[in-house]
């Protein structure tokens, strides 16, 4: 019987995926809900496919700016919605 050392788990990724998401401030810089609520994505791309598509919407709730998350992690923002 041979032993086989135990995989070291810190290099081992993990099956669960963090979502993306997006914090919305107004214009005073205060956190907002958007009326559809967070929305999470499974990759970036589909995050920054989203707000794409919707910040004109975004914006006529009062939205003016919003911050990428991967989950707790802030990667950029605030980017402005403003035209």
């Amino acid at each position: 019987m041979t032993n086989v050392p135990e995989p070291n788990t810190a290099f081992v990724s993990s099956s669960s995926t963090v979502p993306w998401w997006w914090s919305c401030t107004d214009s005073d810089g205060r956190v907002v809900e958007p009326a559809d609520g967070r929305q999470e994505f499974p990759t970036r791309s589909d995050a920054e496919s989203w707000v794409g598509e919707f910040y004109a919407d975004l914006a006529e709730e009062g939205i003016a700016a919003v911050t990428l998350f991967e989950g707790e992690r802030e990667v950029y923002g605030p980017m402005s919605l403003e035209a």
